[in-house]
């Protein structure tokens, strides 16, 4: 094979690995959005015990569910019930501050609360022990 050649099978195989890599994120993705859409029912039926209970290992070395009870009970449930939540943002990523390296998902929802009309919900998902997807974070802002 001439050079011309060989430089367009491997301009063609970085491209093919590079689209590859996009799928994996993309399906990554929507396989942790799924599992944060999931666990945000437990959160929003105040099933806090099952929250915790269905969260990422880490989270669960991290937090008792009794504290997480606590916490949620004390910054969730003053802003009442969901009205709305609309998927705002989702980013894949290997590393996050604080956190040992894995695979995450950051996903940002714009939610409405009763009583709290604009609110940022922000939900880390990883690639867990077990292989599934389950929340490792959650904040509100």
């Amino acid at each position: 094979m001439n050079r011309r050649k060989w430089g367009f099978i491997i301009v063609l195989v970085s491209v093919l690995s590079f689209s590859s890599a996009i799928q994996a994120d993309q399906s990554a993705e929507e396989a942790a959005v799924a599992a944060s859409q999931a666990w945000l029912v437990l959160v929003d039926e105040g099933n806090y015990s099952g929250s915790w209970e269905e969260a990422a290992e880490y989270f669960k070395r991290a937090v008792t569910m009794e504290q997480w009870q606590r916490s949620l009970a004390a910054f969730r449930g003053p802003l009442g019930k969901v009205v709305s939540r609309e998927l705002k943002a989702k980013e894949y990523t290997t590393t996050l501050p604080g956190a040992p390296d894995g695979e995450y998902v950051v996903i940002q929802y714009d939610t409405s609360f009763e009583n709290k009309k604009s609110a940022v919900e922000t939900i880390t998902p990883m690639l867990d022990t077990d292989g599934k997807w389950r929340v490792s974070g959650y904040y509100i802002k």
